[in-house]
């Protein structure tokens, strides 16, 4: 049997791609399924190897800054697909791509068909550059590509029917609403307390609505709509970081003599199976929590102070006192199939702030999982609480540019209902 051409080869592992994400429910259109067969997706990630390139979960890295951090990438097959199913383009559609790479433009082309229009912009030269000429090379010269800061969107085309934003982005910037049309959507990685979720928003008026939203990971935003997390290094130890995304406490020296002090564990009876996704629950604890951060504990330097289960990220708060922090964290439960979750504290107060945190938990697995997750509704900043509905059953996150709320409407009772598993201390 003659040895597969490269060409061949690759066919064959764009079809495996696609069947892969379709068996995971990334790939649901016969429309995004064939734009992932027809693109030569290695054409457009030349640093990579062929099977590199066709990872279907795994970005091509294709720029990194001084410090070797990531800064422009393909992204994985995985999350352009489901972020092409958010976005539901169609035939004849005007299309704004925020973060250039080639790719996902050539996609786009695809979708909307001769009749339609590409915008790809990027703050970038090194990266419009490139996909401009990638573009070229294989296909799309009808893209059209633009080098500017996009927290202005690209008035010059506008409307967009479809915004969709492959960087990470912590506001949403009025221009991106006011260039969609009336009823148009913006698909964007957005960061709410820390945590990127892909919602795809569609306009109403002034403001967004959510239709959906995907855990997911991007490299960050460049430009005028940067933001970068905030660190904050427990004092006595170097061990502990806590980052926080929307400011640090008032004052952090009131949490000084947290880590001397004894740690408290409180566990909630709550179980989820392992391998089940848990991103409805890290968002409805940092929606609750009003100081909520993410942890991570050196692994170089780490003495037992804190017991994460995962020490490079676990989820975390501050008392609203300043004076105490907590942790979540699981654990085996008695069948070892499931995991535990619990509360660490530590604190002047941290038996009261571990019962707190414990609560919202339990809350969460009572009311909320398994349900379709957090209605997220964008507003401009400034808009008054009692036009804001959501209020009634969430929180609002402020930001420059806009409010974010979020509300989370109790799941049915039919997906609720989870079979009880014994804790640690129910089987003993």
């Amino acid at each position: 049997m003659p040895e597969l051409t490269e060409e061949d080869r690759a066919a064959r592992l764009r079809e495996q791609v696609v069947d892969e994400l379709a068996a995971d429910g990334a790939i649901v259109s016969d429309a995004v399924a064939h734009v992932l067969r027809t693109v030569p997706r290695h054409l457009f990630a030349p640093e990579a190897s062929l099977e590199d390139a066709y990872s279907a979960y795994s970005a091509v890295i294709t720029k990194r800054d001084g410090d070797g951090l990531a800064v422009s990438s393909v992204s994985a097959p995985q999350i352009q697909a489901f972020m092409l199913e958010q976005a539901e383009i169609r035939t004849g559609m005007r299309v704004l791509e925020i973060g250039s790479g080639g790719l996902n433009a050539a996609y786009l082309a695809e979708l909307v068909g001769e009749a339609g229009e590409v915008t790809t912009v990027d703050i970038d030269p090194e990266v419009t550059n490139r996909a401009s000429r990638l573009l070229k090379e294989n296909g799309y010269p009808q893209v059209r590509v633009v080098t500017a800061d996009a927290h202005n969107g690209v008035p010059a085309h506008a409307p967009y029917d479809r915004i969709v934003v492959t960087v990470g982005a912590w506001d949403i910037p009025p221009a991106w609403i006011t260039q969609l049309t009336e009823h148009g959507r913006i698909v964007v990685p957005l960061r709410m307390r820390g945590l990127m979720r892909s919602v795809a928003l569609q306009r109403i008026s002034d403001h967004l609505v959510s239709t959906s939203a995907r855990i997911c990971g991007f490299v960050p935003m460049q430009g005028t709509g940067a933001r970068e997390s905030q660190a904050l290094l427990l004092t006595g130890t170097d061990e502990i970081t806590l980052r926080f995304d929307d400011g640090l406490p008032p004052d952090p020296s009131l949490l000084d003599n947290a880590v001397r002090m004894p740690r408290t564990e409180t566990w909630t009876g709550v179980t989820v199976k392992r391998g089940v996704p848990v991103d409805s629950l890290q968002l409805y604890m940092a929606t609750m929590l009003p100081g909520f951060c993410t942890m991570a504990v050196d692994p170089d330097l780490d003495t037992g102070v804190v017991a994460p289960r995962n020490k490079r990220f676990s989820l975390a708060a501050v008392s609203e006192d300043g004076r105490n922090f907590a942790y979540i964290t699981p654990r085996p439960a008695t069948d070892d199939t499931f995991f535990e979750y619990g509360v660490h504290a530590l604190g002047p107060g941290a038996a009261a702030f571990a019962d707190k945190i414990a609560g919202h938990l339990r809350t969460w697995g009572r009311d909320h999982r398994g349900g379709s997750g957090p209605r997220i509704t964008v507003y401009p900043a400034g808009t008054p609480d009692g036009q804001i509905p959501e209020l009634a059953d969430g929180r609002v996150i402020d930001k420059k540019h806009s409010r974010v709320a979020l509300s989370w409407p109790t799941a049915p009772t039919e997906d609720r209902d989870v079979p009880h598993h014994p804790t640690k201390e129910e089987g003993e």
